[in-house]
């Protein structure tokens, strides 16, 4: 499956096509014939978008696509890219869902290999802060930010499950302000910003003509790209997340803390992993 379009920070075009991974390899992106594992130690920026960097490959923009994986409960698949970042769409994740769909998922033959929270781990800048609890099963969501003009104090929390994150994250699209464009321009990032991928305020004034997809459409975008970023952990997490006035930076930091002081577990789910279906031959 195909995906194209333009980045929402570099405004160059881009292609991405979704094919099956191999049990165990994790999402990995292929980049000019270079391959890049989804894993946080390979991050290398974190302002308003995570990018992923080996030697001199990389691929930006990357936790859209990769919380459809996650919430889907794709864990192995390859990703080819044209380009140096992940195609915008809309903001959300909702088309690479119906990509997903689209093609459907395969059992693989082997276990599903899950990292689980086995003690708190806590990491904060200024007010912001993440963390990450011990939990019975599943990954709970619990997502709070704080913004002036018509954002204003968001809460959500959930589940996460394949429908859950459907019916309540997928859609969420990407958001900003008006007053910060000029800014961003010339920090290099947001070139591709545009009304059809952006929810763009100016004042107290939702600026889309098509205003909101829901009242909290922001919180729950923040929650997408926790998913997202999440996922970079190296296995799908059986734990409870928690966060206020976080983002990537934060998210980052809280991965790894939780790696490097031993809070993560390898455990066995015992249950077959899941990678797209390849596409029939023509």
């Amino acid at each position: 499956m195909r995906l194209s379009g333009r980045g929402v920070h570099g405004d160059r075009a881009s292609r991405v096509t979704l094919a099956p991974g191999a049990p165990h390899s994790g999402i990995v992106f292929s980049v000019g014939g270079d391959e890049l594992r989804a894993d946080w130690r390979a991050v290398d920026a974190t302002q308003l978008r995570t990018r992923l960097a080996l030697g001199k490959a990389s691929v930006s923009t990357v936790e859209h696509l990769l919380a459809a994986f996650s919430g889907l409960c794709v864990d192995n698949a390859l990703v080819l890219v044209e380009g140096d970042e992940i195609p915008a769409m809309d903001g959300s994740a909702q088309a690479f869902v119906a990509a997903v769909d689209e093609v459907g998922i395969v059992d693989l033959p082997a276990p599903r290999a899950v990292l689980e929270v086995v003690r708190p781990v806590r990491v904060s800048r200024g007010a912001g802060w993440a963390e990450l609890a011990p939990a019975v099963s599943g990954l709970s969501l619990d997502v709070e930010i704080a913004f002036e003009g018509p954002i204003g104090r968001q809460r959500r929390s959930l589940t996460l499950t394949p429908e859950s994150f459907r019916a309540d994250i997928a859609r969420a699209r990407s958001f900003g302000f008006l007053r910060d464009a000029e800014r961003l321009w010339r920090e290099g990032l947001a070139l591709g910003a545009s009304l059809e991928n952006t929810v763009v305020m100016d004042g107290e004034t939702v600026l889309n003509p098509q205003g909101l997809r829901f009242a909290d459409e922001c919180v729950r975008h923040k929650m997408l790209d926790v998913v997202g970023d999440l996922a970079l952990a190296g296995a799908p997490l059986i734990g409870a997340f928690r966060s206020f006035r976080g983002g990537h930076e934060l998210n980052m930091a809280l991965l790894k803390a939780a790696a490097q002081s031993g809070a993560l577990a390898w455990r066995d789910a015992g249950i077959a992993t899941e990678t797209p279906a390849p596409r029939p031959s023509p």
